[in-house]
């Protein structure tokens, strides 16, 4: 999985990225500070693998990892060139989905690109970007669609995608919202590979103030959830600055400066769960003395593609996969005490893979 980090100069954007990856991107209270896009790989928090690792005695225990992206500041024009204007686009247009930092803070000492703190401006701001920079592609690919739909059905059932799609952009409204009719459009959609048509994480980022009550007291993070559920997107509250802090602590210090903020979980640990919902993703677990490994893999997941996730010859010559909740095999033990009780089983090639899955599969190639 990757995401993209997102938003105007001076939101908070690169301190995030710092505090998720620990990677030390350049953060300073000036527009344009991060050029090039700081990348960053973050293991997944997953409690089940060091349980089944320590049952199993694995020589090594292989977490899900999250590529992050902190892509520079947007400013107002960046699809006509300003700021960095189209080397940024094109970095988001790699990532799965967005995340997208809006200030929801007040701090003299931290300038604003635009002068002031207004949450539904700034994404209103970033929003228009991307939209200008999607109607530049559909143009670029109706006139192309144009001239064959003339004398072809598929072309011209494109073209009427095209224009749809153009007139609900025009309209000011993300890609993501229009509705497509039927596979074939579901199909074409994907691959114009569309900005706005990408899911997307609103961080709100708030003060420290503002994090115990999870931003219910910030009149602009009631605004941007307000927004986010019009369109289907998530939000989680963060504050970037303190995010930072628990980055430099070792887990049983971090545990315990979340419980003096009274918070239950990192941002991190927000963001990977509120990416895993948008993205419908679900992990299953293997397990072994050699390695204990977390897969990541969409939501309906037959268990032949989740098998195909370790190896293709898996997936080719998959037989049965033999499949036990985690939670049960750490009760029993063993994976032999566990199939005495009968909560081992064997599934064909329609079984949906859940989330928690054990699974160890039988293939011949």
């Amino acid at each position: 999985m990757k995401l993209g980090i997102v938003g105007l100069p001076n939101v908070g954007k690169s301190t995030l990225f710092n505090s998720l990856t620990k990677a030390g991107a350049e953060s300073a209270n000036y527009p344009f500070c991060t050029i090039d896009p700081n990348v960053g790989i973050v293991t997944v928090p997953d409690e089940r693998l060091k349980l089944l690792g320590d049952m199993y005695r694995s020589k090594k225990v292989t977490p899900a990892v999250i590529e992050f992206v902190d892509i520079a500041g947007l400013v107002k024009g960046a699809s006509k060139g300003e700021g960095l204007g189209n080397q940024f686009l094109s970095n988001i247009r790699e990532v799965d989905a967005i995340i997208h930092v809006v200030r929801c803070f007040e701090d003299p000492n931290v300038v604003h690109v635009d002068g002031s703190v207004d949450p539904m401006r700034d994404i209103e701001t970033i929003n228009l970007e991307l939209i200008f920079s999607d109607l530049e592609i559909l143009e670029r690919r109706l006139s192309k669609v144009a001239k064959a739909a003339r004398m072809d059905k598929t072309q011209a059932k494109e073209l009427a995608l095209l224009e749809r799609i153009k007139e609900h952009l025009e309209s000011g409204k993300p890609a993501k919202t229009l509705t497509v009719e039927d596979e074939d459009e579901a199909e074409l959609f994907k691959g114009y590979n569309l900005l706005t048509g990408k899911p997307v994480i609103y961080a709100a980022n708030v003060s420290e103030d503002d994090l115990a009550d999870d931003g219910a007291s910030n009149e602009g993070v009631k605004a941007v959830r307000d927004f986010a559920e019009q369109e289907n997107s998530e939000v989680f509250v963060i504050c970037a600055q303190i995010e930072q802090e628990i980055a430099e602590l070792d887990e049983d210090e971090k545990a315990m400066f979340l419980e003096d903020l009274g918070l239950s979980e990192s941002g991190l640990e927000k963001l990977i769960k509120a990416s895993y919902r948008l993205l419908g993703l679900i992990s299953f677990l293997t397990a072994g003395e050699d390695e204990t490994r977390a897969w990541t893999i969409k939501v309906g997941t037959k268990a032949p593609q989740a098998a195909g996730k370790i190896h293709t010859d898996f997936e080719r010559g998959f037989i049965k996969a033999e499949v036990v909740n985690y939670r049960d095999l750490l009760e029993q033990g063993s994976l032999a005490a566990a199939r005495e009780k009968g909560l081992v089983g064997m599934e064909g090639k329609d079984y949906v893979v859940k989330d928690g899955d054990v699974i160890l599969f039988r293939f011949n190639v």
